[in-house]
């Protein structure tokens, strides 16, 4: 047998187990838990700017960049801007002509700088607004018209009514083949009495409840499992939109 092939099969084998395996899928939940009060996802950065993010779907959106070769990733949620830098590292090593469009109803100016003075802003866009609104929308919609393959990534306000008008107004933007990532649905797989401080999202009231609530009335898109049974340990479980028409 090809041994390309064969260490391919291997490996979904190892996934299709990881995935039948109930103990460590909580195992993984229980270090999210543990972690998220100490801020692990502070932790880590790209190129020099605060990336917030869990490694692991970190390296799961590197494989699905490769995979895509987008030449257009448009995401939602700015904060420091490391998700940013990192998208648009990942382009420039793929050789293509492709960037990244970020917006944000609030890009602090501290971040705004480091951002735009960064090696690879040649590869940044970004955009102060409501990502809900019809003004920015239509913004997003004039940048993505000619673009043949596009990435799209929800990662701002965590309600569940948020999130669906992104989804309403976004995801429709996906081109075949390629994903919709809604990071932090892991909200919804929190303890019930989790105290999310100011936050106005919590059980019940999250990414995952509007990817659900999107879904039924979306057959564009399916969950892929398989991100999720490889990764155990994810802040966007069931959050891995892959759009298949």
């Amino acid at each position: 047998m090809d041994p390309i092939k064969q260490f391919g099969e291997e490996k979904q084998k190892n996934i299709d187990e990881l995935g039948n395996d109930k103990s460590l899928k909580d195992l993984g939940l229980k270090f999210l838990i543990k972690t998220a009060p100490k801020k692990y996802s502070y932790n880590f950065s790209w190129m020099g700017r605060p990336i917030i993010a869990y490694p692991q779907d970190m390296i799961a959106m590197q494989e699905l960049i490769w995979e895509i070769k987008p030449d257009l990733i448009i995401e939602t949620g700015i904060a420091h801007g490391g998700s940013l830098v990192y998208y648009a590292s990942l382009l420039e090593l793929i050789g293509s002509d492709g960037f990244v469009l970020g917006l944000d109803i609030d890009i602090r100016k501290h971040n705004k700088d480091l951002i735009e003075s960064h090696q690879i802003s040649k590869r940044i866009q970004m955009i102060e607004g409501d990502s809900t609104s019809e003004e920015i929308a239509n913004q997003v919609y004039e940048i993505a018209k000619n673009k043949k393959n596009i990435m799209v990534c929800l990662d701002s306000n965590h309600t569940h009514d948020h999130v669906l008008k992104e989804l309403e107004l976004y995801a429709h933007l996906t081109t075949i083949g390629s994903y919709c990532v809604v990071f932090d649905t892991v909200v919804e797989d929190m303890p019930k009495d989790w105290n999310w401080g100011e936050r106005s999202w919590g059980v019940g009231n999250n990414p995952k409840t509007a990817v659900f609530e999107f879904l039924k009335t979306n057959s564009n898109f399916e969950i892929n499992k398989n991100i999720d049974n490889k990764l155990l340990i994810s802040v966007a479980p069931d959050g891995y939109l892959k759009r298949i028409k």
